[in-house]
Protein backbone atom coordinates (compact mmCIF):
# COMPACT_ATOMS: atom_id res chain seq x y z
CA UNK A 1 0.00 0.00 0.00
CA UNK A 2 1.62 3.51 -1.02
CA UNK A 3 2.10 5.88 2.28
CA UNK A 4 0.15 8.47 -0.15
CA UNK A 5 -2.99 6.43 -1.91
CA UNK A 6 -5.23 7.09 -4.87
CA UNK A 7 -8.36 6.93 -2.96
CA UNK A 8 -11.58 7.06 -4.58
CA UNK A 9 -15.23 7.55 -2.95
CA UNK A 10 -18.11 5.89 -4.68
CA UNK A 11 -21.64 7.34 -4.10
CA UNK A 12 -19.76 10.62 -3.21
CA UNK A 13 -23.07 12.81 -4.22
CA UNK A 14 -24.87 11.04 -1.15
CA UNK A 15 -25.02 12.25 2.11
CA UNK A 16 -22.53 9.42 4.00
CA UNK A 17 -20.33 9.94 0.51
CA UNK A 18 -19.94 13.69 1.10
CA UNK A 19 -19.45 13.03 5.03
CA UNK A 20 -16.65 10.59 3.95
CA UNK A 21 -14.95 13.92 1.54
CA UNK A 22 -15.23 15.69 4.75
CA UNK A 23 -13.76 13.28 6.78
CA UNK A 24 -10.89 12.88 4.52
CA UNK A 25 -10.47 16.55 4.55
CA UNK A 26 -10.62 17.18 8.68
CA UNK A 27 -8.22 13.78 9.34
CA UNK A 28 -5.74 15.90 6.59
CA UNK A 29 -5.85 11.59 5.07
CA UNK A 30 -2.26 11.19 3.26
CA UNK A 31 -3.63 10.97 -0.21
CA UNK A 32 -1.52 11.46 -3.30
CA UNK A 33 -5.27 12.08 -5.24
CA UNK A 34 -8.47 11.65 -5.05
CA UNK A 35 -11.54 10.43 -7.54
CA UNK A 36 -15.04 11.18 -6.79
CA UNK A 37 -17.37 8.87 -8.59
CA UNK A 38 -21.40 8.60 -8.91
CA UNK A 39 -24.48 7.90 -11.11
CA UNK A 40 -24.45 9.21 -14.66
CA UNK A 41 -26.89 11.78 -12.99
CA UNK A 42 -24.51 13.38 -10.61
CA UNK A 43 -21.42 13.23 -13.09
CA UNK A 44 -20.19 16.76 -14.26
CA UNK A 45 -21.15 18.35 -10.37
CA UNK A 46 -18.62 19.71 -8.13
CA UNK A 47 -17.64 19.07 -4.67
CA UNK A 48 -14.90 21.33 -2.56
CA UNK A 49 -11.64 19.21 -1.30
CA UNK A 50 -9.03 21.24 0.35
CA UNK A 51 -9.65 24.18 -1.18
CA UNK A 52 -10.06 22.53 -5.11
CA UNK A 53 -13.30 21.98 -7.24
CA UNK A 54 -13.46 18.59 -7.95
CA UNK A 55 -15.50 17.16 -10.43
CA UNK A 56 -17.83 14.01 -10.09
CA UNK A 57 -16.82 11.17 -12.56
CA UNK A 58 -19.99 8.51 -13.64
CA UNK A 59 -18.59 5.22 -12.41
CA UNK A 60 -18.05 2.74 -14.44
CA UNK A 61 -16.07 -0.47 -14.54
CA UNK A 62 -12.94 1.25 -15.85
CA UNK A 63 -13.28 3.54 -13.07
CA UNK A 64 -10.71 1.50 -10.52
CA UNK A 65 -7.82 1.90 -12.38
CA UNK A 66 -4.73 3.10 -10.42
CA UNK A 67 -6.57 3.53 -7.32
CA UNK A 68 -5.23 2.11 -4.19
CA UNK A 69 -8.40 2.45 -1.96
CA UNK A 70 -11.84 2.94 -2.64
CA UNK A 71 -14.66 3.84 -0.07
CA UNK A 72 -17.87 2.77 -0.95
CA UNK A 73 -21.10 4.28 -0.11
CA UNK A 74 -23.49 3.81 -3.23
CA UNK A 75 -25.91 0.73 -1.91
CA UNK A 76 -25.87 -2.83 -1.68
CA UNK A 77 -26.68 -3.00 -5.24
CA UNK A 78 -23.65 -0.73 -6.47
CA UNK A 79 -21.58 -2.56 -4.39
CA UNK A 80 -22.45 -6.24 -5.44
CA UNK A 81 -21.71 -5.45 -9.10
CA UNK A 82 -18.77 -2.73 -8.48
CA UNK A 83 -16.65 -4.03 -5.66
CA UNK A 84 -15.56 -7.33 -6.72
CA UNK A 85 -14.57 -5.41 -9.83
CA UNK A 86 -12.65 -2.95 -8.29
CA UNK A 87 -11.06 -5.75 -5.99
CA UNK A 88 -9.89 -7.16 -9.25
CA UNK A 89 -8.11 -4.69 -10.38
CA UNK A 90 -5.72 -4.13 -7.40
CA UNK A 91 -8.04 -1.63 -5.47
CA UNK A 92 -9.15 -1.92 -1.55
CA UNK A 93 -12.69 -1.49 -0.92
CA UNK A 94 -14.21 -0.51 2.03
CA UNK A 95 -17.98 -0.94 1.56
CA UNK A 96 -20.26 0.78 3.65
CA UNK A 97 -23.17 -1.11 2.10
CA UNK A 98 -24.63 -4.66 4.12
CA UNK A 99 -23.59 -6.36 0.82
CA UNK A 100 -20.49 -8.17 1.90
CA UNK A 101 -20.84 -7.79 5.83
CA UNK A 102 -21.58 -11.51 6.68
CA UNK A 103 -19.59 -12.82 4.15
CA UNK A 104 -16.53 -15.02 6.26
CA UNK A 105 -13.71 -13.93 3.98
CA UNK A 106 -14.58 -10.50 4.15
CA UNK A 107 -13.75 -8.30 7.99
CA UNK A 108 -16.41 -6.66 9.37
CA UNK A 109 -14.20 -3.73 11.14
CA UNK A 110 -14.79 -0.93 14.03
CA UNK A 111 -11.09 0.08 13.66
CA UNK A 112 -11.32 0.58 17.89
CA UNK A 113 -12.64 -2.88 18.30
CA UNK A 114 -11.03 -4.95 15.67
CA UNK A 115 -9.05 -3.28 13.74
CA UNK A 116 -6.13 -5.56 13.39
CA UNK A 117 -8.82 -7.84 11.24
CA UNK A 118 -8.61 -5.30 8.60
CA UNK A 119 -5.20 -6.31 7.34
CA UNK A 120 -6.41 -9.34 6.26
CA UNK A 121 -8.65 -9.24 3.42
CA UNK A 122 -8.10 -12.17 1.15
CA UNK A 123 -11.16 -10.63 -1.08
CA UNK A 124 -9.52 -7.33 -0.85
CA UNK A 125 -13.25 -5.91 0.39
CA UNK A 126 -13.26 -4.86 4.14
CA UNK A 127 -16.82 -4.23 5.38
CA UNK A 128 -18.03 -1.55 7.30
CA UNK A 129 -21.21 -2.56 10.13
CA UNK A 130 -24.38 -1.30 10.46
CA UNK A 131 -24.78 1.90 12.24
CA UNK A 132 -26.85 1.08 15.10
CA UNK A 133 -24.36 -2.01 15.36
CA UNK A 134 -20.89 0.33 15.33
CA UNK A 135 -22.47 2.54 18.16
CA UNK A 136 -23.79 0.21 20.23
CA UNK A 137 -20.39 -1.60 20.39
CA UNK A 138 -18.33 1.52 20.56
CA UNK A 139 -20.41 1.80 24.41
CA UNK A 140 -19.76 -1.88 25.24
CA UNK A 141 -16.43 -2.85 24.10
CA UNK A 142 -14.58 -1.63 27.02
CA UNK A 143 -17.05 -3.37 29.14
CA UNK A 144 -16.86 -6.76 27.12
CA UNK A 145 -13.47 -6.38 27.48
CA UNK A 146 -13.15 -6.02 31.58
CA UNK A 147 -15.93 -8.13 32.22
CA UNK A 148 -16.63 -10.75 29.25
CA UNK A 149 -20.13 -9.46 27.64
CA UNK A 150 -22.69 -12.25 27.13
CA UNK A 151 -26.03 -10.99 25.96
CA UNK A 152 -27.58 -7.72 25.10
CA UNK A 153 -31.06 -6.19 25.04
CA UNK A 154 -31.75 -3.06 23.24
CA UNK A 155 -34.16 -0.50 22.05
CA UNK A 156 -32.52 1.62 19.22
CA UNK A 157 -34.02 5.63 18.75
CA UNK A 158 -32.81 5.85 15.31
CA UNK A 159 -32.89 9.49 13.36
CA UNK A 160 -34.21 9.96 10.21
CA UNK A 161 -31.16 10.77 8.83
CA UNK A 162 -30.54 6.73 8.84
CA UNK A 163 -32.83 7.00 5.96
CA UNK A 164 -30.76 9.19 4.27
CA UNK A 165 -31.78 12.68 2.37
CA UNK A 166 -35.34 11.53 2.13
CA UNK A 167 -36.08 11.17 5.85
CA UNK A 168 -34.88 14.63 6.31
CA UNK A 169 -36.82 16.29 4.01
CA UNK A 170 -39.98 13.74 5.61
CA UNK A 171 -39.64 15.22 9.21
CA UNK A 172 -39.02 18.85 7.62
CA UNK A 173 -41.83 18.94 5.83
CA UNK A 174 -44.15 17.33 8.38
CA UNK A 175 -43.26 19.49 10.79
CA UNK A 176 -44.04 22.74 8.90
CA UNK A 177 -47.08 21.43 7.97
CA UNK A 178 -48.40 20.72 11.41
CA UNK A 179 -47.41 24.32 12.14
CA UNK A 180 -49.26 25.52 9.44
CA UNK A 181 -52.61 24.32 10.41
CA UNK A 182 -51.86 21.32 6.96
CA UNK A 183 -52.78 17.42 6.84
CA UNK A 184 -49.48 15.32 6.96
CA UNK A 185 -48.99 12.63 4.23
CA UNK A 186 -46.55 9.79 4.91
CA UNK A 187 -44.48 8.32 1.98
CA UNK A 188 -40.91 8.20 2.87
CA UNK A 189 -42.33 5.94 6.24
CA UNK A 190 -45.25 4.18 6.73
CA UNK A 191 -47.20 6.55 9.49
CA UNK A 192 -46.23 10.42 9.84
CA UNK A 193 -43.36 10.41 11.54
CA UNK A 194 -43.15 14.12 12.81
CA UNK A 195 -44.89 14.20 16.61
CA UNK A 196 -44.29 10.37 16.37
CA UNK A 197 -42.21 7.15 16.94
CA UNK A 198 -42.46 4.17 14.44
CA UNK A 199 -41.36 0.68 16.19
CA UNK A 200 -40.03 -0.08 12.18
CA UNK A 201 -36.71 0.04 10.92
CA UNK A 202 -36.07 -1.75 7.74
CA UNK A 203 -38.03 -5.23 6.64
CA UNK A 204 -39.93 -7.50 9.05
CA UNK A 205 -38.57 -10.80 8.47
CA UNK A 206 -40.84 -14.26 9.96
CA UNK A 207 -39.46 -14.07 13.38
CA UNK A 208 -41.25 -10.47 13.97
CA UNK A 209 -37.75 -8.71 14.38
CA UNK A 210 -36.88 -6.32 11.62
CA UNK A 211 -33.65 -6.73 9.49
CA UNK A 212 -31.85 -4.14 11.52
CA UNK A 213 -32.80 -5.69 14.77
CA UNK A 214 -31.27 -8.72 13.56
CA UNK A 215 -27.82 -6.94 12.16
CA UNK A 216 -26.95 -6.48 16.23
CA UNK A 217 -27.02 -10.50 16.70
CA UNK A 218 -25.03 -10.85 13.52
CA UNK A 219 -22.82 -8.67 12.94
CA UNK A 220 -21.77 -8.19 16.82
CA UNK A 221 -21.19 -11.52 17.27
CA UNK A 222 -18.49 -11.27 14.03
CA UNK A 223 -17.28 -8.48 15.05
CA UNK A 224 -16.41 -9.19 18.86
CA UNK A 225 -15.60 -12.86 17.68
CA UNK A 226 -18.28 -14.05 20.13
CA UNK A 227 -20.47 -16.54 18.28
CA UNK A 228 -22.61 -17.71 21.27
CA UNK A 229 -23.59 -13.53 21.47
CA UNK A 230 -27.22 -13.66 22.72
CA UNK A 231 -29.13 -10.33 21.51
CA UNK A 232 -32.77 -9.09 21.44
CA UNK A 233 -33.10 -5.70 19.97
CA UNK A 234 -36.27 -3.35 18.85
CA UNK A 235 -35.23 -0.47 16.50
CA UNK A 236 -37.32 2.79 16.81
CA UNK A 237 -37.20 5.52 14.13
CA UNK A 238 -37.88 9.10 16.13
CA UNK A 239 -38.30 12.44 14.74
CA UNK A 240 -34.51 13.70 15.48
CA UNK A 241 -32.70 14.59 12.34
CA UNK A 242 -29.19 12.98 13.14
CA UNK A 243 -27.76 10.75 15.71
CA UNK A 244 -28.64 7.33 16.65
CA UNK A 245 -29.27 6.42 20.71
CA UNK A 246 -29.42 3.23 22.37
CA UNK A 247 -30.75 2.20 25.23
CA UNK A 248 -29.40 -1.08 25.95
CA UNK A 249 -28.79 -3.99 29.21
CA UNK A 250 -25.70 -5.99 28.55
CA UNK A 251 -25.26 -9.05 30.61
CA UNK A 252 -21.70 -10.26 31.64
CA UNK A 253 -19.87 -13.05 33.20
CA UNK A 254 -18.55 -10.80 35.53
CA UNK A 255 -20.53 -8.95 37.92
CA UNK A 256 -18.91 -5.19 37.43
CA UNK A 257 -19.69 -2.45 39.94
CA UNK A 258 -21.41 0.96 38.46
CA UNK A 259 -17.66 2.39 39.57
CA UNK A 260 -15.83 -0.86 37.85
CA UNK A 261 -17.87 0.04 34.61
CA UNK A 262 -17.19 3.72 34.40
CA UNK A 263 -13.29 3.11 34.70
CA UNK A 264 -13.34 0.38 31.95
CA UNK A 265 -14.15 3.50 29.63
CA UNK A 266 -11.02 5.70 30.86
CA UNK A 267 -8.38 6.19 28.19
CA UNK A 268 -10.67 4.24 25.32
CA UNK A 269 -10.75 6.33 22.01
CA UNK A 270 -13.52 7.23 20.43
CA UNK A 271 -16.09 6.70 23.44
CA UNK A 272 -16.83 9.81 25.84
CA UNK A 273 -18.18 9.26 29.62
CA UNK A 274 -20.87 11.90 29.87
CA UNK A 275 -22.82 10.24 32.95
CA UNK A 276 -23.49 12.54 35.78
CA UNK A 277 -27.21 12.34 36.31
CA UNK A 278 -27.25 14.02 39.54
CA UNK A 279 -26.22 17.45 37.10
CA UNK A 280 -28.59 15.87 33.89
CA UNK A 281 -24.83 15.53 32.52
CA UNK A 282 -26.14 12.45 29.67
CA UNK A 283 -25.68 11.72 25.92
CA UNK A 284 -28.36 13.47 23.80
CA UNK A 285 -27.99 13.70 20.00
CA UNK A 286 -27.71 17.27 19.55
CA UNK A 287 -24.63 16.61 22.04
CA UNK A 288 -22.95 13.85 19.43
CA UNK A 289 -23.89 15.41 15.77
CA UNK A 290 -20.98 16.00 14.00
CA UNK A 291 -18.87 14.58 16.57
CA UNK A 292 -16.60 11.87 16.26
CA UNK A 293 -16.84 9.79 19.21
CA UNK A 294 -19.62 8.47 20.83
CA UNK A 295 -20.75 9.16 24.03
CA UNK A 296 -22.26 6.60 27.03
CA UNK A 297 -23.98 7.12 30.25
CA UNK A 298 -26.89 6.67 32.65
CA UNK A 299 -24.79 3.16 33.87
CA UNK A 300 -26.61 1.52 36.70
CA UNK A 301 -26.78 -1.83 37.67
CA UNK A 302 -29.59 -3.70 36.14
CA UNK A 303 -32.53 -4.51 38.75
CA UNK A 304 -34.03 -7.48 37.13
CA UNK A 305 -31.22 -9.63 35.41
CA UNK A 306 -28.04 -10.68 37.65
CA UNK A 307 -23.87 -9.14 36.32
CA UNK A 308 -25.89 -7.06 34.08
CA UNK A 309 -25.72 -3.01 33.97
CA UNK A 310 -27.83 -0.82 32.07
CA UNK A 311 -26.70 2.06 29.60
CA UNK A 312 -27.51 4.51 27.37
CA UNK A 313 -24.73 5.37 24.46
CA UNK A 314 -25.53 7.80 21.57
CA UNK A 315 -23.62 8.76 18.11
CA UNK A 316 -24.01 10.43 14.90
CA UNK A 317 -24.25 7.34 12.69
CA UNK A 318 -23.61 9.52 9.51
CA UNK A 319 -20.22 10.02 10.89
CA UNK A 320 -18.87 7.17 13.34
CA UNK A 321 -21.67 4.94 12.06
CA UNK A 322 -20.71 5.31 8.58
CA UNK A 323 -18.04 7.95 7.33
CA UNK A 324 -15.84 7.96 9.77
CA UNK A 325 -15.42 4.53 10.82
CA UNK A 326 -14.61 3.67 6.79
CA UNK A 327 -11.73 6.81 6.55
CA UNK A 328 -10.65 5.13 10.04
CA UNK A 329 -10.36 1.94 8.08
CA UNK A 330 -8.06 3.41 5.26
CA UNK A 331 -5.88 5.28 8.23
CA UNK A 332 -4.98 1.37 9.80
CA UNK A 333 -4.36 0.26 5.51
Amino acid sequence: MNTKPHVAIVGVSGAVGREMLVCLEERNFPLSKITLLASARSAGKKLNFRGEELTIEELTAESFDGIDIALFSAGGEISKEFAPIAAKAGCIVIDNSSAFRMDPDVPLIVPEINGKDALNSPRNIIANPNCSTIITLMGLAPLHQAFGLKGIIASTYQAVSGSGAQGIIELDKQMRALVAGNPVTPSVYPHQIAHNVIPHVDVFQKTGYTKEEQKMLHEGRKILDLPELKVTCTCVRVPVMRSHSISMTAIFGQDPSVEEARKAYEGKPGIRLVDDPQNVLYPVPLGTTGKDDCEVGRIRKDQVIPHALALWVVGDQVKKGAALNAVQIAELL
